[in-house]
């Protein structure tokens, strides 16, 4: 039997991802040329994530922020390895883009959870981790109901509820809001914070 989560949404993304390509490849070969200069020679930022039934593949994003470090040879805090473009960048939601790619490669969803770092997976609850029964997305239920803005507790939430309630016009809605949510730049940072500040596991 056909099904949206398993068929539908598959073919979809993969053609979306495909369009979109095509259609923004102006604005990421420009970007790509700017952060090239900006970061030294690497505009790519790469990291391993962990994807549907929390399989670990490599994202890809535009890198935002420098490597500097201090005398030790720790990194900077994120405030100070951003870059005045790189946070033209991020603002504008434009450093996501290269993750069409991994759309492509069948690793991520246009519309999905949020794919987070491997070394959070020990620490969610069972409810929590169910956020990992669907491919993760660009785009997502906790993205346009507050991004970084809200507690790590309110994401996991909304991207558990957005499993149990995925729809073609649930992902139609969620891209609109997307859409509105960039323009507002809306968001982006939690208060206090460059990006967003580590998970630690729930109390």
């Amino acid at each position: 039997m056909i099904s949206y989560r398993n068929h539908i949404k598959v073919v979809l993304d993969f053609v979306v991802a495909f369009l979109l390509m095509t259609l923004l490849s102006p604005i990421l070969i420009i970007v790509t040329i700017g952060l090239y200069f900006v970061n030294d020679g690497s505009p790519f930022f790469f990291q391993l994530r962990p994807g549907q039934n929390e399989k670990i593949f490599s994202i890809i994003k535009f890198k935002t922020m420098t490597d500097k470090r201090d005398a030790q040879g720790k990194l900077l805090p994120d405030s100070e390895r951003l870059t005045r473009l790189g946070k033209l960048v991020r603002k504008s939601s434009v450093d996501e883009l290269p993750q069409l790619l991994n759309v492509l490669k069948g690793d991520m969803s246009i519309v999905g959870p949020r794919p987070l770092l491997p070394e959070y997976l020990p620490l969610y609850t069972k409810h929590q981790a169910r956020r990992h029964e669907v491919r993760p997305g660009i785009t997502g239920w906790a993205q346009v109901n507050g991004r970084n803005a809200i507690s790590w507790e309110e994401k996991f939430n909304f991207d558990v509820w957005y499993v149990e309630n995925q729809s073609l016009t649930l992902d139609l809605k969620i891209l609109l809001l997307t859409i509105k949510k960039v323009f507002a730049r809306e968001g982006v940072n939690q208060t206090g914070e460059a990006t967003t500040t580590p998970f630690k596991g729930s109390l």
